[in-house]
């Protein structure tokens, strides 16, 4: 094992790893952002069903019209990239991202928070497939060896474990909704109605129970089939249009930079991105297909460990 192969470029900001390809100027200016009374952040460990939460809230806003993909990222800024400006300016309604451990999350009681938990094993896969196929990350490594960088915690964001049991603490907070990516999968229905009611009953949810055609399309432009497709064709014209046609794009102003850091280091490395691959597989269980039985054995135990005493302890029983 290599140490170039087993690692990922990261540094620490404000006590948290990160990407290394991530502005701490921007981070510091995220964190200290001051949420509104209106505003909705979708909060999850990284590949937990954040663009998919990202496409049902704003089909929510818009009653079931299709999300206007160029517009996707000024809608739902990610708010440690962007820094505090792009959520200032955001459209209203729309839905600020986040994969900030609950401590360094900018609060209000006011504010709206929906956090989608994911079982660990899907999660550590496809963050793998993130961390192998878009440029940026670095990551050349066999999925052995991040395993073991995803069990350690030493990976961009930090533990899962912490991320997960910092929000878990809070789930039964007035302004907050715990959600599992396994739940939604069952039911995208109820988790559709579950959101909508959650951020206003009589606004979002209710015009959905009683016209069943809207509620159709918004579980139909958030399908799995729908997002691959058009984010995945999003996220290849990002990497390879012009840098000036980027820069004059709708984008925020620190994702533009962002992009273009992840391509031009591309090029330098000569790699190849595979940002088609963005939205992969969306399915539950596909652990199944790289852990092997001691991987399997070692995160159960890690769990175990992690979240005894908790109702965390039988969440994933039939995922695991």
């Amino acid at each position: 094992m290599s140490e170039s192969s087993a690692t990922l470029p990261t540094h620490i900001i404000e006590g948290l790893k990160m990407p290394l390809m991530f502005s701490s100027d921007a981070f510091r200016s995220g964190i200290r952002y001051k949420p509104t009374p209106d505003d909705v952040f979708i909060v999850t460990y990284p590949k937990c069903g954040t663009t998919w939460a990202q496409h049902i809230l704003l089909l929510l806003f818009s009653r079931g019209e299709p999300v206007d993909e160029t517009k996707f990222f000024s809608a739902t800024p990610f708010l440690e990239v962007t820094g505090a400006k792009a959520a200032e300016t955001m459209p209203r309604p729309g839905a600020v991202k986040t994969h900030l451990p609950f401590q360094l999350t900018p609060w209000s009681d006011q504010a709206k928070y929906i956090y989608i938990a994911r079982n660990p094993k899907d999660c550590c896969v496809s963050y793998y497939h993130q961390m192998k196929n878009l440029p940026g990350h670095g990551f050349k490594g066999t999925f052995d060896e991040f395993f073991e960088l995803f069990l350690s915690g030493d990976i961009g964001y930090g533990d899962y474990f912490d991320n997960l049991l910092g929000w878990y603490e809070h789930r039964n907070d007035p302004n907050v909704l715990f959600m599992t990516y396994e739940d939604m999968k069952e039911n995208p229905e109820a988790a559709i109605l579950k959101m909508a009611s959650f951020i206003d009953e009589e606004e979002y949810a209710k015009p959905l129970r009683e016209d069943p055609e809207k509620l159709q399309r918004v579980i139909k432009y958030s399908s799995f089939k729908h997002m691959k497709e058009v984010v995945n064709r999003n996220m290849n014209d990002l990497f390879n249009m012009s840098k000036e046609d980027l820069f004059k794009s709708d984008l925020p102003d620190e994702m533009k930079k962002s992009f273009d850091s992840m391509r031009e280091e591309a090029k330098l490395k000569g790699d190849k991105p595979e940002p088609s691959n963005f939205v992969r597989k969306g399915i539950v269980g596909d652990w199944r297909n790289y852990f092997s039985e001691e991987q399997s054995k070692r995160m159960d135990q890690k769990f175990s460990e992690r979240t005894t005493g908790t109702e965390l302890q039988n969440l994933w029983k039939n995922y695991m």
